[in-house]
């Protein structure tokens, strides 16, 4: 184990597959008391048990971040229980590959609601907190398909692009605090989620 994160609590949304239960491990390995939230209960304990059972330290709470008073409700849960919160990582978001005419309304909302307005609702919670311990840091979980529009995703593509831009302001807004918001945009990986919205074999090859 290391000590990079020792003494630091992290909070990870969409902690319980993928990027967000990679994260996770990572900063458990680091020393870091890692809480992880999700809306299935199932995957987060896996990942929780797979950290302890490693030596690290890690707490599954499941929440739907996509709803403003459940996700501040964890972040007062976690400081009530820990202390403070030095990260968090907003990596919960949602996806449905399809072509813009074949997707409803509310598919394209909730791209918004869980990518964009948790990421909100986090990271100003998150800027209160920190800045007033005298700083932390936000880590967006954004994409590469925020900086260019790609086939399938106009939902998804979208709501990164305006992370992105979200991220920014937020990172000027925080610096004065020492509160760093910083961004980070994979490309396509192989993770459950994106293979599930590129099941069809069609989808797939494009991707």
């Amino acid at each position: 184990m290391g000590e990079r994160l020792k003494g630091k609590v992290a909070l990870v949304t969409g902690g319980g597959t993928g990027i967000g239960a990679a994260t996770a491990r990572r900063f458990a390995a680091e020393g870091a008391t890692v809480i992880i939230c999700g809306r299935r209960k199932g995957p987060l304990d896996g990942i929780a048990e797979e950290i302890r059972a490693a030596g690290g330290r890690c707490e599954a709470m499941p929440t739907d971040v996509s709803e403003e008073r459940a996700f501040t409700g964890l972040i007062d849960r976690v400081l009530a229980r820990h202390g403070r919160l030095d990260v968090l990582v907003n990596g919960a978001f949602f996806l449905k590959a399809g072509q813009i005419e074949g997707m409803s309304l509310e598919d394209w909302r909730a791209s918004f609601r869980t990518t964009l307005d948790a990421t909100f609702v986090g990271t100003r919670k998150a800027l209160e907190v920190m800045g007033r311990q005298g700083g932390g840091s936000v880590i967006n979980i954004s994409s590469t398909a925020g900086q260019a529009g790609q086939p399938s995703l106009a939902g998804y593509s979208a709501s990164k692009a305006a992370l992105d831009n979200f991220s920014m302001t937020a990172a000027c807004e925080g610096a004065s605090r020492g509160v760093r918001v910083n961004v980070v945009a994979p490309g396509v990986i192989a993770t459950e989620n994106t293979l599930a919205a590129f099941a069809d074999p069609k989808a797939r090859a494009a991707m």
